[in-house]
């Protein structure tokens, strides 16, 4: 490969910075070079064509035999490293001949990088977050040498953007770690703390952030040692063996399968790379990696996956006011309602390190809470999701009362109590009486109107919807509702908190189901009229699952209750009407009292909550088998053209501020299939033109799911037919910004 890369004809960005100004290159004492990742044109260093360019030209400046004997190569600060690549211009690549070429050109720079490790000490300095490239980049080092902070994340996330590590991760990782933990990295794509990577050896030694730049000069120049972990003889009975790599890629492959349904390609392209990364030379390993990438990168599910990223990176903007300072960090809350919602999310703020008060009327709920708690802290703690210190501040930040007491100082308050009006309304004006003025007041409502929750609280300008999803700790969607009032800077404030929990918020308007209640529920109501039709309830299941949903329908309506499920529809029906109409199927079990999972039994058998199993009976709710014999494809159209047609109406009347945050939406709230990249971005790859036509044949259709409000609800959205007519696209649509979130 060549010492310098070759750019002729690669796209150049029109702010391209002038030549070697991205990497600063200083000769600080006698045989010590260091090279410092500091690109002029960003705030964040992501490893970019300019960057490229110049820490090529400052590598060839490194002089082994003329008295360079040290590298290290470090970020302008010690907790910023390198961000990764650049996303934003994966999402713009087309031509799957160009990103061989740049992932080549980008291998070659690396292997020079390398070679020189092979004749000096070359570090590299690294802190804050070191993802993807970034992490590459270091692994081309002889040493890894990590700032020891929370801040501090190393890994390969590429699986989770459709795509592989493809400037070296493939081979290297797996000769440093080895192949049964870089498998594991890799697939998972999980970022690791610095005692993580430095037990599992992608670390090599661990120091404070403040000495990180001084220590990586005594290890490059011999000063000091590292500690990097030795692999002895499983590098020869496992990374080298045929037949034990064979084993561990076959593995990997039956559960890669069995988790992704063959949806996700770089997974099944990355296991046997990975496998085999000890017995290919750096040359056939960067071949492969450029032609796995020139497919991935060009590839739908990895422009799907990479809409999800920005937009979920978006979201991480709203805490911001117009003059982009972040909103104040709330320190104190009080959550009301210690049930299963209630006690989550105090639990979740604890852990979090919000010091929160939990008031319940029940003292036996509070101390349900409580022990629950403990439970999930100490988990953590066994598992090293925790360390001890921030295990035990967890455990103190939580305390609870019975009634609503010592909220004098309290800076927000969560009610997550019953799903009825007066009871929220009560709770919230109580805590309005005994909170400092000014403090915000939260509902976690999923189905009532936060504007008409607010009315009877003085100031209504400081309520705001806080909509967690359940279950809270492992759902990463939080709708923040304004109502009529809610101030801008309680809006912030309240995304701010949901950020600080480790979610991800959408801000969405006041509508009845807001935006994900309402989109599940027609095509919830579409999968029941299908099963009470005669389709049956495992073909139902697993064509859904086929089709990239993290759960089928009727294990779903287990999930989350007969009771509950029914509640939603009809307030959604009161709001919307006919389209909107549940069907009945289910009032015979809720009567008797068998409502899903939490009684043990609903289409599914819950005796064995691991395992569930279709109920025996589950037939006997089917009235008909008018529809038994329909195709897998219209099965799937109208589940998904159900969701695809509210999701339009809800574009166009400005439920969100834009289709990308719908899409961001229905992936982290309803699981809508990531690789689609949302409801939007697969109704954009069906087109508007075709979905109109398959709406209209579906609003003809002379069957039962038709009728009651069928035809009304498959009634093309008027923004459906307006596309179809333009050729337009939804992830285009602007909606009126005067009504939208």
């Amino acid at each position: 490969m060549n010492t310098l890369p070759n750019w002729d004809g690669l796209p150049v960005p029109d702010d391209m910075p002038p030549e070697g100004s991205c990497v600063r290159i200083k000769r600080p004492e006698a045989g010590l070079v260091v090279l410092t990742l500091d690109p002029p044109h960003r705030t964040a260093t992501v490893l970019d064509l300019p960057l490229w360019r110049d820490l090529a030209l400052a590598l060839a400046t490194v002089q082994p035999s003329g008295g360079d004997r040290a590298l290290v190569i470090r970020g302008r600060e010690p907790l910023h490293f390198a961000f990764g690549a650049d996303i934003g211009a994966i999402e713009t690549l087309r031509d799957p001949e160009l990103v061989r070429r740049m992932t080549i050109e980008v291998h070659g720079i690396l292997e020079n990088l390398e070679n020189l490790s092979r004749s000096m000490c070359t570090v590299a300095a690294v802190g804050g977050p070191v993802p993807g490239g970034a992490l590459e980049l270091s692994l081309a080092c002889r040493y890894v040498l990590a700032a020891d902070s929370p801040k501090t994340r190393l890994g390969l996330p590429e699986t989770k953007l459709g795509i592989l590590p493809g400037w070296g991760g493939t081979h290297r990782l797996p000769k440093k770690i080895g192949v049964p933990a870089a498998m594991e990295a890799i697939l998972t794509g999980r970022l690791y703390d610095t005692r993580k990577a430095a037990k599992l050896g992608i670390v090599d030694r661990v120091t404070k952030p403040e000495y990180l730049f001084r220590i990586a000069a005594d290890l490059a120049l011999g000063r000091t040692k590292a500690r990097p972990k030795k692999r002895g003889l499983a590098r020869w009975l496992v990374d080298k063996n045929p037949l034990a790599t064979a084993i561990i890629e076959n593995t990997a492959q039956k559960q890669a399968a069995a988790k992704t349904r063959g949806k996700y390609p770089a997974v099944e392209l990355v296991v046997p790379m990975v496998a085999s990364a000890a017995r290919v030379n750096a040359r056939e390993a960067a071949t492969r990696e450029a032609e796995a990438i020139s497919v991935l990168a060009t590839g739908s599910v990895c422009k799907s996956l990479v809409s999800i990223f920005q937009a979920s990176e978006a979201a991480k903007k709203l805490s911001r006011g117009p003059d982009g300072e972040r909103a104040p960090r709330l320190e104190r809350a009080t959550v009301v309602g210690a049930g299963v919602m209630g006690g989550a999310i105090a639990s979740l703020l604890a852990e979090r390190g919000v010091s929160t008060r939990l008031a319940d009327l029940s003292r036996e709920a509070l101390d349900k809470a409580l022990v629950e708690h403990e439970r999930e802290i100490t988990k953590k703690l066994k598992r090293r999701r925790l360390d001890g210190s921030r295990a035990r501040a967890a455990l103190d930040h939580l305390d609870a009362s019975q009634g609503i007491s010592g909220v004098g100082r309290t800076q927000i308050a969560i009610e997550a109590v019953a799903e009825t009006l007066p009871i929220k309304c009560a709770v919230l004006r109580e805590l309005a009486e005994k909170m400092p003025d000014g403090a915000i007041l939260a509902t976690n409502t999923s189905s009532l109107s936060v504007t008409e929750i607010a009315a009877d609280v003085p100031d209504p300008g400081r309520v705001v919807g806080l909509h967690f999803f359940n279950p809270v700790r492992q759902m990463p969607l939080v709708e923040i509702v304004p109502g009529e009032q809610t101030r801008p800077e309680v809006v912030r404030a309240a995304a701010g908190l949901a950020l600080a929990m480790g979610k991800t918020p959408v801000i969405v308007k006041d509508v009845a189901g807001f935006l994900v209640n309402r989109l599940l529920g027609p095509f919830l109501d579409e999968a029941l009229r299908l099963f009470e039709c005669g389709v049956a309830p495992q073909r139902l299941e697993d064509l859904l699952l086929d089709f990239g949903m993290p759960m089928g329908p009727l294990r779903l309506l287990d999930e989350v209750g007969f009771d509950i499920a029914g509640h939603a529809a009809r307030s959604l029906h009161e709001a919307y009407g006919a389209r909107m109409r549940p069907t009945e199927g289910l009032l015979p079990w809720i009567e008797a009292g068998r409502v899903g999972r939490k009684s043990g039994k609903g289409f599914f058998d819950w005796s064995n909550p691991k395992k569930p199993t279709l109920a025996g009976d589950v037939a006997s709710l089917q009235t008909s088998q008018s529809l038994a014999e329909l195709s897998d494809e219209d099965i799937v159209n109208r589940c998904v053209l159900s969701l695809v047609n509210e999701a339009a109406r809800c574009l166009e009347e400005g439920v969100v501020t834009g289709p990308q945050e719908l899409d961001l939406a229905t992936v982290f709230g309803m699981g809508f299939a990531p690789f689609h990249g949302g409801v939007l971005h697969y109704a954009d790859s069906v087109g508007a033109a075709a979905l109109r036509e398959q709406l209209d044949a579906l609003a003809a259709a002379p069957d039962i799911t038709t009728r009651d409000g069928g035809r009304v609800k498959f009634q093309a959205a008027n923004l459906i037919v307006e596309l179809a007519q333009e050729g337009g696209r939804f992830m285009d649509y602007v909606p009126d910004s005067s009504d939208s979130a």
